[in-house]
């Protein structure tokens, strides 16, 4: 069940600065992210990935520089509500999630925010899909780090969003779990949503990735699109 049809999505970042006092996270970061590729962010912690996710979602503001998003017909997708609105999802490390509610009723809170048609349905099937439909009734704080990953997830992908922002989303996942992601976000990849996650290395969650970026000190140094070796874009980040 797809609550709503995936609107290929670009993103472009020009000239992105992000300064805290002194200290720049980024620096004159510009990437043009294609409608429907994934792109792995690799680098060390401090590298500037998780500033540049929390600026595409636009829960912090760069000091310079603009992000935009477009369609696939060149249409702009921007829009006074964030990053494209109801139409991205994203995964942060704080879970975004309430501690004191169920599995289900954090996901049927969010379903029924973005407007989601059929909330109950597809509250069932998505903690199928995550493995949770047994623990539905179950509070949240109860739950492990990976079970938190999962539900974590499972809001994100609600709304069957257009464009996906992930910062380590395997963060806590075993390996079934982590196969489970990756499957996940191939399907995702491949009916045309936009995603662009950071990750620790190489992995089966980057095997998914159709492009790698590293970043170091807040800075593009390597890239896939322009011929960087994938291997050594993803090792230098372990």
């Amino acid at each position: 069940m797809t609550p709503r049809a995936i609107v290929p999505t670009g993103i472009r970042f020009e000239n992105i600065d992000k300064r805290y006092g002194g200290l720049y996270a980024l620096r004159r970061v510009s990437l043009d992210v294609a409608a429907g590729e994934c792109v792995a962010l690799a680098g060390r912690n401090g590298s500037g990935k998780t500033t540049l996710l929390r600026i595409a979602a636009q829960l912090v503001r760069p000091s310079a520089g603009t992000v935009s998003f477009s369609l696939a017909d060149g249409r702009s997708a921007q829009n006074g509500n964030g990053a494209i609105g109801k139409n991205a999802g994203f995964v942060a490390h704080a879970t975004m999630v309430y501690d004191d509610l169920t599995a289900e009723e954090n996901l049927l809170l969010f379903a029924r925010l973005q407007g989601i048609a059929r909330p109950k349905e597809r509250v069932e099937e998505l903690l199928r899909e995550v493995g949770l439909i047994e623990r539905r009734a179950s509070l949240v704080r109860t739950f492990s780090r990976g079970m938190r990953q999962r539900i974590t997830i499972a809001r994100a992908l609600l709304h069957a969003p257009s464009v996906l922002l992930l910062d380590e989303p395997a963060t806590g996942l075993d390996s079934q779990g982590t196969a489970w992601l990756a499957a996940t976000l191939r399907g995702m990849r491949d009916v045309g949503a936009t995603i662009v996650m950071s990750l620790h290395g190489e992995s089966v969650v980057s095997d998914v990735a159709t492009r790698a970026v590293r970043l170091e000190a807040g800075s593009v140094v390597a890239d896939t699109a322009a011929g960087a070796d994938r291997r050594a874009v993803l090792a230098a980040a372990e």
